[in-house]
């Protein structure tokens, strides 16, 4: 799959999301940039710099773990997608949010493809999860550490958060 970060406004439809949110998407398929660097703000060069050093970590990963589907735009303000390495001990998810709903419940994303039995730790949770309970409950996706923004707020239509999931020995 190709994606690219592209510059905004995309000239197709005008969509104007943030430069992280268009990484973290990217990051999925065969990541790479279609846009003039002369025009980037020195922050934007930064954030540039680490969505590189994070696909030069995960590639491996990326490139040769199982894509798995979770949630589609196509059903709601939600997507999700995640990859998980063939041993089942590493995966990235990656969760959007299109569109913000005012007064929205909390949700949860079922995961796929982990090992039942792995203990797994979750970035930006403390608590560690069971595959199985990843599978079956979900990850709650619709707490602050799901929510915030770029800017550390928690409001905004497209928003990203990835997930690193590693098992715990």
């Amino acid at each position: 799959m190709g994606s690219h970060v592209s510059a905004i406004p995309n000239h197709q439809l005008h969509p104007n999301p943030p430069l992280k949110t268009r990484g973290d998407v990217a990051y999925f398929g065969t990541f790479g940039y279609e846009l003039d660097p002369k025009k980037l703000s020195e922050h934007e060069k930064e954030e540039i710099k680490k969505q590189i050093s994070f696909m030069k970590e995960y590639r491996e990963l990326i490139q040769f773990g199982t894509f798995y589907r979770l949630c589609s735009p196509f059903h709601g303000y939600d997507m999700a997608w995640m990859i998980v390495s063939k041993d089942q001990s590493a995966a990235i998810v990656g969760y959007y949010r299109v569109l913000r709903q005012i007064n929205a419940p909390y949700r949860r994303l079922k995961l796929s493809g982990l090992n039942p039995e792995f203990m797994y730790s979750v970035s930006s949770k403390k608590d560690l999860f069971y595959g199985q309970e990843l599978m079956k409950v979900g990850l709650i996706i619709s707490d602050s550490s799901a929510s915030e923004n770029n800017d550390g707020s928690f409001e905004g239509d497209y928003l990203s958060r990835l997930f690193i999931l590693k098992k715990v020995d």
